[in-house]
């Protein structure tokens, strides 16, 4: 059985490497001089493996399309990833939110673990672009890569989406989907930073902010809050709490979308009032603008003062309780008004793909074009930050290289 892989990333390595278990004869291509290229940047570096958890948190996690990933799931689950990489020596640690990272912080021992497992199972790996499948009556029959045409059994196609192209993913697995008959659903940035519509965020640019809770309103309901880090920039605002708030906002053009971030969740509103008069008696005499000091990074003092209203020159000792409970809104409740997502080359994944009801979920075949698969983020399936993405990556790679490894009358 010859099966050539198309792409090197976490589910093309899966799948290649899986299928040379089964005992095919499997050749890798990839575009870049290295395997692995977009793990490197996942999880700031230190690569958010998998998530600690069941199937069906995973499913949970997974906002479009989650009943496609049943059988692969149930084939390769979060705890069978971590005994995976284990067994491949990589030491492995949850972290907050059951995020599962190497022990080492390192995504490059994600990367050479998997490396050195398909070297050993004798994946062979060309450094080359494949340019079109090669198909002869309703069935896939190889490659071209540059002049050269490469046959085989089977050919699975892993290449990513159209995100971070840096790494590879340029959005070619979408037109060979389109050559073999596929419907492609259209590409969107996922997991991405925010633009807003206004200008505070500017004027707030390089300030980082910790440990406060970030909510998403779409058209004034609450659709999803959390709690981490964040930053602001000249477009807008970016950070892991951003990217993760991202996945949710998926209806721009249709439906309006504000976040209101929480300055200091963990404070109620009567015990940050009880701070804030604390604070006033210290500065009673003093202007408004030199009072929040002790409460707010020093940048942020002059936003959080214009959205309160009050005059930055009023002296402390005339605020009214109105003018307090004003000041506390905003800092509870401070809001940026969003008015889209940065390009899909910024987004770490993407939402779209090749369309799933054209692919069996049990083996992850094409149902357009006989000895075709297709494995990752190529596919219309994403899922919100977590290590659910990457699970997605190495659940339907593994199924991939299993099922195209299988002899047709198993298949």
């Amino acid at each position: 059985m010859n099966i050539i892989v198309i792409g090197g990333g976490a589910a093309g390595l899966m799948a290649a490497g899986t299928a040379a278990e089964q005992g095919a004869n499997v050749t890798l291509f990839e575009t870049n001089e290295k395997v692995g290229r977009k793990l490197f940047i996942t999880g700031k570096g230190r690569c958010n493996v998998c998530n600690d958890c069941d199937a069906q948190e995973v499913l949970r996690n997974v906002p479009v399309n989650p009943r496609f990933l049943y059988s692969a799931l149930g084939a390769f689950s979060p705890a069978d990833v971590k005994a995976f990489f284990e067994e491949k020596g990589v030491a492995l640690k949850t972290e907050r939110g059951n995020r599962v990272f190497p022990v080492s912080d390192r995504a490059s021992d994600i990367i050479d673990a998997l490396f050195l497992w398909v070297r050993r199972t004798g994946v062979s790996i060309v450094h080359a672009s494949v340019s079109d499948l090669v198909m002869q009556d309703g069935r896939v029959t190889g490659v071209r890569a540059g002049k050269k045409t490469c046959l085989a059994d089977r050919v699975i196609v892993a290449t990513g989406g159209a995100s971070y192209p840096q790494t590879g993913s340029t959005g070619d697995g979408y037109r060979f989907a389109r050559e073999a008959g596929h419907t492609v659903v259209p590409a969107n940035p996922s997991l991405v930073p925010l633009v807003e519509s206004g200008e505070t965020c500017r004027s707030l640019m390089g300030l980082s902010l910790r440990n406060v809770q970030l909510t998403v309103f779409e058209n004034e309901k609450k659709i999803y809050t959390d709690f981490g880090e964040m930053l602001f920039t000249h477009f807008g605002l970016s950070g892991p709490l951003v990217l993760s708030a991202s996945a949710h906002m998926r209806h721009f053009g249709s439906k309006s979308y504000r976040v209101e971030i929480d300055l200091k969740p963990a404070l109620d509103e009567k015990t940050l009032d009880r701070r804030l008069l604390t604070d006033f008696d210290k500065h009673k005499n003093s202007d408004f603008i030199n009072a929040l000091g002790e409460l707010l990074p020093r940048k942020l003092i002059p936003a959080v003062i214009e959205k309160s209203g009050i005059d930055p020159r009023e002296k402390v000792n005339t605020i009214t309780k109105k003018q307090r409970a004003s000041l506390l809104r905003v800092l509870k409740c401070f809001p940026v008004e969003i008015s889209g997502k940065r390009p899909i080359a910024e987004a770490i994944v993407t939402t779209g793909g090749v369309s799933v009801r054209e692919v069996s979920p049990k083996t992850m075949e094409s149902k357009k074009c006989s000895g075709l698969y297709f494995a990752g983020e190529v596919l219309d399936v994403d899922a919100y930050t977590g290590g659910f993405n990457l699970q997605i990556a190495w659940s339907t790679g593994r199924l991939a290289g299993l099922s195209a490894a299988q002899e047709e009358e198993q298949a």
